[in-house]
């Protein structure tokens, strides 16, 4: 019985991802991703990983406030943008996960794991991404599900996070965050090819400008003017969630439906 509802949600995602391949949501024209070309790949892009937690508000505040400068005169060009909503969540020897801001960022965590997978282009699953983290500044997570229409997406997340896949792309991410090397701290946690910026992750435009080593310069790092002897801040401020503090964690297992959160 299991392993025929693993099939069926595997071929529900199969044929969401089949369907949004080949066909692509309107924008208005004041829409700040109308303008991202996702059609060529620069060989020499930099990746630029995002390890984060869904109501951390240091994590919530960099994907609003600065993460979204990456659509911006052409960066997401030269950029490969990998979001990892895991966090500082605990995975215990069951299989259910421990979320430092409690099972509604559990809930969360997941389905914007689900929104990544089934929608692949950045600039669509950033969509959504930004529409649940803005909420989440604003207090006002528990509508959440209003991103859908607000991201101009469909709701098969929710069908991903209630079939329990959203669960099997979690534990991946949760492999891959405690992976790290060196380990994690906080969140957020920006890597640019494979450089932890620690505390100096809203600067993520000059370690990309610096990274990359392509012809394609774009605007963004033209008129960064950054200098070859420029450094980094030594004493960087900005704050993180972090991995030690103390936490809000109650167990979440694999949802059958959504909760209020």
């Amino acid at each position: 019985m299991a392993s025929s509802r693993q099939l069926l949600s595997l071929i529900l995602l199969i044929s969401t991802l089949l369907t949004f391949f080949f066909t692509s949501p309107s924008h208005s024209s004041s829409d700040v991703f109308s303008g991202v070309s996702v059609s060529s790949v620069d060989p020499n892009r930099v990746t630029l990983s995002v390890y984060y937690e869904t109501l951390c508000p240091y994590c919530s505040n960099f994907i609003v406030r600065d993460l979204l400068k990456i659509f911006e005169n052409g960066l997401i060009s030269i950029v490969n943008l990998r979001m990892i909503p895991w966090g500082n969540a605990e995975l215990r020897p069951d299989k259910t996960f421990q979320c430092q801001h409690g099972p509604a960022e559990c809930v969360l965590n997941t389905v914007e794991a689900c929104a990544i997978t089934i929608y692949p282009r950045v600039d669509m699953h950033f969509r959504f991404i930004y529409c649940v983290e803005y909420l989440a500044l604003e207090g006002k997570q528990a509508e959440w599900t209003s991103c859908f229409d607000r991201s101009q997406l469909g709701k098969v997340p929710i069908d991903c996070y209630t079939s329990g896949y959203g669960n099997q792309l979690e534990l991946k991410y949760a492999e891959e965050t405690a992976l790290l090397n060196p380990p994690h701290t906080g969140v957020p946690w920006v890597v640019v090819n494979d450089q932890p910026l620690k505390e100096d992750y809203n600067n993520f435009v000059a370690y990309v400008c610096r990274a990359y080593r392509g012809g394609n310069v774009p605007e963004a790092c033209r008129s960064f003017q950054l200098s070859m002897n420029s450094t980094v801040e030594e004493n960087p401020v900005n704050p993180l969630c972090y991995v030690n503090e103390a936490k809000n964690l109650t167990a979440s297992s694999p949802g059958k439906k959504i909760p209020s959160l």
